[in-house]
């Protein structure tokens, strides 16, 4: 098996030239969002230089280490979701707010078999008005996925938004090591 490694300058350029191709896009996030663990470095060097806040959104899946956490809140931001009260303060309906939709940049060290990027979009959308049909215009224009690499033999079910790296792990074996795991 191959080895690729990255090192911190790495990162650093990838970061870079992720905020260049959001720049050349004209889409901001609001707020990043960094997977747990691989994410984060990422996320919060974006975080930094484009002064944008950060959150940390733990999904692992790897190893059938199924512990993942549902954050309805994102899937409300991300849908412009607002719950209607009615005079008296009594919760009466939810509703959608397209104005009201924030942009999200969820950030990940490696999209590699696309399960951890399906999750999120499958859990956002089961926790957040389900049967709208408005999550196909949130998917990829307010919520919009990035990474180191890119496996294109993965199986999420869009691409990536933004990436640097690409490898096709169906056409060469190899594993990658970033700078913040042990070799």
């Amino acid at each position: 098996m191959n080895k690729k490694h990255y090192n911190w300058e790495d990162v650093h350029k990838t970061a870079a030239h992720i905020a260049l191709q959001m720049y050349k896009d004209n889409w901001r996030p609001d707020y990043i969002v960094g997977i747990t663990r691989g994410g984060m470095p990422l996320a919060v060097i974006l975080s930094h230089m484009l002064d944008i806040p950060c959150n940390a959104l733990k999904v692992s899946l790897r190893d059938d280490d199924r512990e993942s956490e549902s954050n309805c809140w994102m899937a409300e931001d991300a849908f412009g979701y607002l719950q209607a009260y009615d005079r008296d303060g009594i919760f009466e309906k939810s509703t959608n707010h397209p104005d009201k939709k924030k942009n999200i940049l969820i950030v990940d060290d490696i999209n590699d078999t696309g399960a951890t990027f399906n999750w999120i979009k499958e859990d956002w959308q089961s926790s957040c008005l389900p049967a709208e049909q408005a999550w196909n215009t949130v998917w990829h224009n307010n919520v919009k996925f990035a990474t180191i690499t890119d496996n294109l033999a993965s199986k999420f079910n869009n691409k990536v938004d933004y990436t640097v790296h690409e490898i096709n792990k169906a056409e060469e074996d190899i594993w990658l090591v970033y700078p913040y795991e042990y070799d």
